[in-house]
């Protein structure tokens, strides 16, 4: 490596941890205040650097959302020709809460570490809070809010922005980009892939691939956290409501239990392992209720109507009908051995009485597009009208399951159906299945350099970065270049009661090959949330540098289509 260039590596390194610890300092909890302010301040921060100080016109805001408005930060590098590749990463992070009374010190990641390594020593510990103690008491992990997802990700991408502008001849071009609300909606991203091909045309560019920054976890050593990820999990959120037909508690057998169908369906669903995908030897993980609850408002002897389920279900191959088809036929054997376990039951009881009226229930189970067109049969457009009305009153709200839960329950009221039936459907944004596997030669080409680039550093920073296929937290890379299908966002908009939850991409979009490269850690989201500062703040930013100089170098490599 020539001497200069040996140089450049090293302030970028120590320029990581410096930026990392910076941004962490900016509070950005999803739609907070903070998260409206960050764009600015970074805008701030890139505008002090040399190279953007020559050229203020590579640096700009796009409007993503809300108000104030949430911005995508764009910062572009120029360099030779029109080949252009994509760093993008998200600077909102998750609640501070969970910090309890050091919740002052979440986004101070020196005084947060020593005061978490205080407040361990002094305390019985269970495991994971040894581990903790431990990783921190050594020195190479720094604790933070956001510092491990994904401040440090960002971070890295700047050092290695920096390092591409200070080349006599950049070998292309490289776009930077922050984005908000990656932990909710996806929206910034979202808005600016929509974005991207005007973008594009602006600057005169041909986007040939991209780089998510995003951090993954490791409970060992570290080898399975430096990682090249050629893909992305999907992400479904299939629902199931429950109507059952509520009885006084004193004749339970007047009535269907909602809860016992919805029971069966969490015992066919919960951690189910054959649920789990298999794609490239890799498995997904098994699918797990986000929620579960009885709908009711206030207390009384009565078994409720209706039971409200819904799950996470990250995929490796599944399609949305796929997904679908295979949950409506999971709840229909579930409410089906609900309901012979409640006849069987019946039967035992009125036969212990000296009487035979035990009732035999059939069940349905409809989609939620079902519904809907039973509803509008129903009540004709009026009904459609105050769904129409229901929907756009709720689609500011945060909480995605409420939101449709109550949309599911006033559809149901418009039908005038009664239980025993389940009503399923996506409770809130699918994210995309994505993998290089769909790019043909140019996914493979793509991670040819990915992984070049990985090789070079690892034998220069005496470690190991190994290729994985999926990523497994749900990230923005499912939108990152990728085009949707449009027959399957037709079924998703059908059966996702909420339109503020479809993704609605246009036409022209840009499509082209990402990986994921980013820091690793432990215990993201949670109050021990800390990055492995070796490899971040030493490593990463070469691996990103050293990719991105890979991929723009091979002329071979085809532009975006």
């Amino acid at each position: 490596m020539p001497s200069a260039d040996r140089s450049s590596l090293r302030s970028s390194l120590s320029r990581t941890g410096e930026l990392s610890v910076e941004m962490t300092r900016w509070p950005s909890v999803t739609e907070s205040d903070g998260e409206a302010a960050f764009s600015g301040r970074l805008i701030e921060l890139l505008g002090g650097t040399p190279y953007f100080r020559q050229h203020p016109e590579n640096l700009l805001a796009l409007d993503s959302h809300g108000t104030p408005a949430r911005q995508n930060v764009l910062a572009l590098v120029r360099g030779k020709g029109r080949r252009c590749l994509v760093l993008a990463g998200h600077f909102d992070t998750v609640s501070i809460a969970n910090y309890g009374s050091l919740a002052s010190l979440a986004c101070e990641p020196e005084a947060l570490t020593k005061a978490l390594i205080d407040e361990l020593t002094a305390k019985s510990r269970n495991p994971a809070e040894d581990k903790a103690l431990t990783d921190l008491m050594t020195g190479d992990f720094l604790a933070g809010r956001g510092l491990l997802d994904m401040k440090s990700g960002l971070a890295a991408g700047i050092a290695a922005l920096e390092r591409f502008a200070e080349l006599d001849e950049p070998p292309g071009n490289l776009l930077f980009v922050a984005t908000p609300d990656e932990e909710n909606r996806s929206r910034g991203m979202r808005a600016l892939r929509d974005a991207l091909p005007a973008i594009a045309e602006k600057f005169d560019l041909d986007m040939i691939g991209g780089i998510n920054l995003d951090a993954s976890g490791d409970d060992g050593d570290g080898e399975e956290g430096r990682a090249v990820y050629l893909g992305s999990v999907g992400k479904f959120s299939p629902f199931a409501f429950v109507a059952g037909r509520p009885t006084h508690a004193g004749y339970a057998f007047d009535g269907v239990s909602a809860h016992l169908i919805g029971a069966e369906i969490m015992r066919a669903m919960e951690m189910n392992s054959a649920l789990c995908d298999e794609a490239h030897g890799e498995i997904s993980p098994a699918p797990v209720c986000l929620e579960a609850k009885d709908v009711r408002h206030g207390y009384e002897v009565t078994t409720p109507a209706h039971v409200w389920l819904s799950f996470n279900w990250l995929t490796h191959r599944r399609t949305p009908d796929d997904v679908l088809t295979e949950f409506r036929a999971i709840a229909a054997n579930a409410m089906g051995t609900a309901l012979d376990a409640q006849t069987r039951n019946a039967k035992a009881f009125f036969a212990r009485q000296g009487s035979g009226r035990a009732e035999t229930h059939q069940g349905q189970v409809l989609s939620y597009a079902e519904l809907r067109d039973l509803a509008i049969s129903h009540g004709g457009q009026a009904a459609a009208g105050r769904l129409k009305a229901l929907d756009q009153s709720l689609s500011g709200g945060e909480d995605p399951l409420s939101i449709t839960r109550q949309i599911v329950a006033a559809t149901l009221a418009e039908a005038g159906l009664e239980g025993p039936l389940v009503v399923v459907g996506f409770s809130t944004l699918h994210y995309p299945r994505v993998h290089l596997d769909s790019a043909g030669d140019r996914g493979r080409a793509f991670e040819r350099n990915m992984m070049s680039a990985a090789e070079t550093c690892a034998k220069r920073h005496r470690t190991s970065i190994k290729a994985k296929q999926f990523f497994a937290g749900i990230s923005d890379m499912s939108f990152f270049g990728h085009r949707p299908a449009a027959g399957q966002t037709q079924l998703l908009s059908g059966n996702t009661p909420c339109q503020a939850f479809v993704d609605r991409a246009p036409d022209g979009l840009l499509s082209y090959p990402v990986v994921n490269i980013g820091p690793w850690g432990r215990d993201y989201h949670q109050k021990w949330e800390r990055v492995h500062v070796p490899y971040t703040f030493d490593v990463l930013p070469d691996v990103i540098y050293e990719a991105a100089l890979a991929c723009l170098a091979d002329e071979g490599f085809t532009k975006s289509r």
